[in-house]
């Protein structure tokens, strides 16, 4: 079974999930304004997953299933650097176990309107609870 096929097997449990797959490619959208898109592709070899503009690189399947199903999870959120209206940087968060908010890894356009006046949201995905993530190991 594919990395895709088993994200599809799975968000099967969550009616409010809208996804699509084409080709090598699964996107979940987000459920609410809030939110932030999560995909995947798959590779030979390796794979990426994505949360809107950010992106990461996997080789190993269980990683990026973790990094996709995190993704999902109320544990990340994506803090995104706008420049006037275009966004320019994300940079993905995780929550530690004292409900503090952390920086792990950040996506960035070469060239930004820098310019503009800076602005910084916060999008969080709410698909995923907390206690769900851990009900099969790591993944949805």
């Amino acid at each position: 079974m594919t990395a895709i096929e088993k994200i599809e097997s799975k968000l099967r449990k969550y009616p409010s999930a809208q996804f699509s797959v084409s080709g090598d490619m699964i996107t979940v959208q987000p459920t609410d304004s809030e939110g932030f898109s999560v995909w995947l592709t798959e590779k030979r070899p390796g794979y990426t997953v994505g949360y809107d503009g950010w992106h990461d690189e996997f080789e190993d399947e269980e990683d990026a299933l973790a990094a996709f199903d995190f993704g999902l999870s109320e544990d990340c959120r994506l803090k995104v650097i706008q420049r006037g209206e275009i966004d320019c940087a994300w940079i993905v968060e995780g929550r530690d176990a004292d409900g503090r908010w952390s920086g792990d890894s950040t996506t960035g356009l070469l060239f930004t309107p820098f310019w503009k006046k800076r602005k910084t949201i916060y999008r969080q995905n709410h698909l995923i609870a907390d206690a769900e993530r851990t009900l099969d190991g790591n993944n949805l």
